[in-house]
């Protein structure tokens, strides 16, 4: 889709245009920090595979665009994205989206609050084809929710928990793609540029952030047969930095954000 709106952008005489990527672009076991030329020096992570081939085709073909015809095609690559109007649907989300809503649901029921539990069910899916209806017992709506790893004493999250990801909130990427928009051409950014924060955190210890900022006084328990994933994954963010643009909102305060909003009862 987007190389066919590359094309018709060229031939429609659209001279500037901002191609959105994804860190998934690099190859699994890339050096890390990751810096824009290791793209195409490894093979890519299996499961990201098709998508990540995608977004290297539009990558590419915004660069032969700039060569042969003058234009002014940017691909930016941002990191882990999360902040208001997530997607909490568990079998689809990212981990953070994922955690908060598994630590609230916990939360909730640690206290007792079937009907808080209730109408976040009702406001959200759960995924995995998974139907919890107003006919159904209270304790089978703690059994589905125990099948999810969601228990009153304890929540259980897949993997080991030693993977490290880097987060970017929402509105800084907004900010940070309209910065380059506003400033800067291909020839400053060049085939493509990072967008992140250039710090990262284990899952283990983003899980014990948010099981805070939740206030859920449960155990965090992994379950080490389930799979990790790409071991790290931090952008290196040096060329987007010295183009003068830096982020402003930290992991607490986009997290906390977000808890709002999604204790609002606010709908994907």
């Amino acid at each position: 889709m987007l190389t066919a709106h590359t094309r018709q952008s060229s031939r429609a005489g659209v001279k500037k245009l901002l191609n959105l990527g994804s860190s998934c672009i690099y190859p699994k076991l890339a050096p890390q920090p990751l810096k824009e030329e290791y793209l195409l020096t490894g093979l890519l992570e299996p499961t990201n595979e098709p998508y990540a081939i995608a977004k290297i085709g539009a990558i590419k073909l915004c660069r032969y665009y700039n060569e042969q015809y003058g234009t002014n095609f940017l691909s930016v690559m941002p990191t882990n994205l999360y902040g208001p109007g997530d997607n909490f649907n568990l079998e689809t989300s990212h981990v953070l989206p994922a955690l908060m809503r598994k630590f609230h649901l916990a939360k909730l029921m640690n206290g007792g609050d079937i009907r808080g539990i209730r109408e976040d069910l009702a406001a959200r899916p759960l995924g995995f084809g998974i139907q919890v209806s107003p006919s159904m017992t209270d304790s089978e709506v703690e059994a589905t929710l125990q099948r999810l790893g969601i228990f009153r004493d304890h929540v259980l999250l897949w993997g080991t928990g030693s993977p490290f990801r880097e987060f970017l909130f929402s509105d800084d990427l907004a900010d940070a793609v309209i910065y380059l928009m506003m400033n800067h051409n291909s020839a400053d950014v060049g085939e493509l540029i990072n967008i992140g924060v250039g710090v990262d955190f284990s899952i283990k210890a983003l899980a014990e952030r948010i099981q805070s900022l939740v206030g859920y006084a449960g155990e965090i328990r992994f379950d080490p047969s389930r799979p990790d994933g790409t071991p790290k994954k931090l952008l290196d963010v040096s060329k987007i930095n010295s183009l003068g643009w830096y982020p402003k909102v930290t992991l607490e305060e986009g997290m906390n954000r977000m808890y709002k909003w999604y204790c609002g009862r606010g709908r994907i």
